[in-house]
Parts: structure tokens; sequence; C-alpha cells
């Protein structure tokens, strides 16, 4: 329940993508659970919520149903060790509509070295990428938590992520990445890009740290 009292209903799902400009940065401050503190104008325009209805209440009120819990389970394991963590995610927003990203965090903490916000910023995921790689291994994921629950959830991504030789954040590193450069054709101020990426890393590039 939100401080002034109104209590918000999950909107019905719509097989529909939220129309909004996906080069902008969706960006969020909440507390150490979670609680929405700050919401900046593209994270508003997109979810469709005003400001009064997103403050106070947790962020998990634009979760979409077809998220696997164990995606969560790993994202918030990392973030309350300290750690950013990458993850592609699928929103609802109040329309019903949904709207795919990819997650980066700042995580700030008191002079005793206790956690006490984290600072969300989120951009768009390119769709083929996400038809292609992210929803298989979602629906997936989905479908063994709703058959067996989230630990055998969690033990298929650990196999599947062992097969492929990666963490979860070098896999969706990798799908951007191969996704880049077939549009890009592996031109050549595009691999000086890639150089560049050693020295900083792919997703520091892609939200501008």
């Amino acid at each position: 329940m939100s401080q002034n009292n109104v209590i918000f209903t999950r909107p019905i799902p719509i097989d529909k993508e939220v129309s909004w400009d996906k080069t902008q940065t969706i960006m969020s401050k909440t507390d150490s659970k979670g609680i929405i503190e700050y919401a900046n104008e593209v994270f508003v325009d997109v979810s469709g919520y005003e400001d009064y209805e997103l403050m106070s209440q947790p962020h998990s009120m634009i979760r979409h149903p077809d998220m696997p819990r164990v995606i969560f389970k790993v994202l918030w394991d990392n973030l309350k060790a300290g750690k950013n963590f990458y993850a592609v995610v699928k929103n609802l927003a109040k329309s019903g509509r949904y709207y795919w990203v990819v997650t980066d965090f700042e995580i700030s903490k008191d002079s005793n070295g206790e956690i006490t916000h984290y600072f969300g910023r989120r951009k768009a995921v390119p769709q083929e990428v996400i038809s292609k790689h992210i929803e298989p291994l979602y629906k997936r994921l989905l479908q063994i938590e709703q058959a067996s629950g989230m630990e055998a959830s969690e033990r298929y991504l650990i196999g599947f992520l062992e097969e492929k030789k990666r963490t979860y954040v070098e896999f969706v590193e990798e799908c951007i990445l191969d996704y880049e450069k077939t549009q890009n054709s592996l031109k050549r101020e595009e691999l000086e890009v890639e150089e560049d990426s050693g020295n900083r890393g792919f997703f520091s590039r892609l939200f501008g740290r």
C-alpha cells in the first residue's frame, strides 16, 4: 500500500509491446528492500504509472508474469552481496503491455558498510536477442518452476550456463554483442570500438560508465 493509502491492482497482461524511445534510459532509486523512492520521467512514461503511484511501492509492481522467479533470485543474491548484476527483464506496464530491458545498478552503502539504496538504470534490448536467446530460456525456466519449483529451475539455469561455459552476465553480453556484430557487419569503426571495450567492458559502454 502506498503512502496515500491507494491500493493498486495488477494489470492484465496484453501481448503487445510498449512503444517508447529505446535510446532513453529508465532510472529509479529504491531502498535496500526494493521500495521505490525515485523514478525518472522515462520510467513514468514507459511504465504508464504516475509518480505518486510509483512512490513507496515495491519495484516488483512492474514484474511481468512471464518472468521466471529464479532470475530475480540470482539478481537479488548478487545485489545483497554488494555486486552489480546485469539481468534481462520483461516488465509489465500499467496498460498491460510489456517492455524488455537490461539492468545496471549502483549500490549505496552507509558508513558501516550496510546497503542503503540501489540506483537502477535500464536500457532497451534488441528484439532479435530477446526472441532468439532470452525468451526460449525464460520459457523453459518458467515451465520448470511451475512444474517442480524454483530450486529445480535454478538447477536447470546452472546446468545451462555450465554447458555454455558462461556466467549469466557473460551469456547476456555475448548475445547482445553477437547481435551488434551482425548489424554492423564488422565495420572497421565497430572493430575499433570492440578493441576499446576491452578496457571498459561492454556494459560500461552500454550504460555510459
